[in-house]
């Protein structure tokens, strides 16, 4: 007979799980009735062995929940909660309807946490792979307040917001992108395959070549004879930077990097500040305090730097300072901002002035993003005419060199 796992609610509604051998799940479901057991879930009982084997298909198959999932899960709990339909129903239609196996997976665990006595926001947190804290911490504050509907609906145009800036961040810079990767695609192909067609000619003429050709020559026959060693020099740089990257201090020295390129580094810097504040003045208008909130956006702005300075700012603002004064301290916000943050603190009115900045930073990212080509583009063409010119000249330089000999040896006699 095969074992199945059950849970059910005894006569005084209390909570019942174990596993019960049967022929099939209605015998168990008519002796767990006999018992005076109601049967809310049955299932087959999973084996060891079994378990393994199911966990090791999942790391097979396991596929990423994307931001995307979560956005329609928060839009979808706002309708059916404000619809009147009760948690665990509307987890269950959501959990059929998602095409996600990994976000499907995530529901399944939450109804069972859910159906175990736990709150919603504990059954989130336990998902914490899918979640945020920020995430979690605002359900939370849905749950103690009784607008958890509303809360669902926040945290839908929070990360709508969210993506839409990744977006618009992703999309400026993949033009400037695939121009350097043409560009340095192209000096590979001219090193490999076009000089080395040249050198056997210029060989021939046994004269003497110009400097820039013979550094050319010299360069191209290095990366013909050990494009091996260049290669795997290449594949090691990156192993090595994504091990790096994988280190705290080596992510926090990126990211601050990362906002002092040139012309991309203010708008990651301001796309960044718009997050935060954001996401500050959601968590302030759900009811959390400042110093809470503080530590729950700092593990939510996509950039360590930037996130060790919001948590310079909860420290300061523990200790009893402003938030405007730590803030200044930070030397990330504009005065337009600090003065936003200032009538906000003394109008008792922060979190819609934190929308404002938000809104003002936004504004900037997506000028500065319709501008990003005209910028970046001038720099690229003087880099593509240099590239060109170096190439065109070594090449070029041998047969004029030979050209004008020839021309002076046809003189008059």
């Amino acid at each position: 007979m095969a074992q199945f796992a059950y849970s059910g609610r005894d006569a005084g509604g209390g909570l019942v799980e174990g596993v019960l051998e049967g022929a099939d799940s209605s015998a168990v479901a008519v002796a767990l009735t006999g018992s005076g057991i109601t049967p809310v879930r049955i299932r087959p009982a999973r084996t060891p062995a079994a378990a393994r084997e199911r966990a090791g298909m999942a790391r097979w198959r396991r596929q990423p929940v994307r931001p995307a999932d979560l956005l329609l899960f928060s839009r979808q709990m706002y309708s059916l909660l404000k619809a009147g339909v009760p948690i665990l129903r509307a987890l269950g239609g959501l959990q059929e309807s998602s095409t996600n196996p990994s976000f499907r997976a995530a529901l399944q665990s939450v109804r069972e946490n859910l159906e175990s006595g736990r709150d919603l926001s504990a059954s989130l947190q336990r998902q914490g792979e899918v979640f945020t804290p920020f995430y979690v911490a605002m359900v939370y504050v849905g749950e103690t307040t009784g607008r958890l509907e509303e809360v669902f609906l926040r945290l839908f145009h929070h990360l709508e917001f969210q993506e839409e800036m990744r977006a618009q961040v992703k999309s400026a810079l993949r033009y400037p992108t695939f121009v350097i990767t043409a560009m340095l695609v192209a000096l590979g192909v001219i090193n490999l395959f076009v000089i080395p067609q040249f050198a056997e000619v210029y060989r021939g003429f046994g004269a003497q070549l110009p400097l820039l050709t013979r550094v050319l020559v010299a360069v191209s026959d290095f990366c013909v004879d050990y494009w091996w060693a260049l290669l795997a020099l290449a594949l090691g740089a990156i192993a090595g930077f994504r091990a790096w990257l994988a280190t705290p201090r080596g992510r926090l020295t990126w990211d601050r990097i990362k906002l002092r390129i040139p012309v991309a580094g203010p708008i990651v810097l301001e796309a960044t500040l718009a997050r935060f504040a954001r996401s500050f003045a959601l968590a302030l208008r759900s009811g959390v305090s400042a110093v809470h909130a503080l530590s729950l956006v700092a593990q939510v702005v996509d950039n360590r730097f930037v996130s060790y300075k919001v948590e310079r700012m909860r420290e300061g603002v523990e200790r009893g300072e402003s938030v405007l004064r730590t803030a200044i301290s930070t030397g990330a916000f504009t005065p337009v901002a600090l003065q936003m943050m200032l009538v906000g603190e003394e109008s008792g009115s922060l979190d819609d002035m934190m929308d404002e900045v938000a809104d003002m930073y936004t504004r900037e990212v997506q000028y500065d993003l319709k501008t990003l080509g005209a910028q970046i583009e001038p720099i690229l063409i003087v880099l593509l005419g240099i590239l060109v010119l170096i190439v065109a000249l070594g090449v070029f330089l041998p047969i004029w060199d030979l050209g004008q000999v020839a021309l002076q040896g046809k003189g008059p006699v």
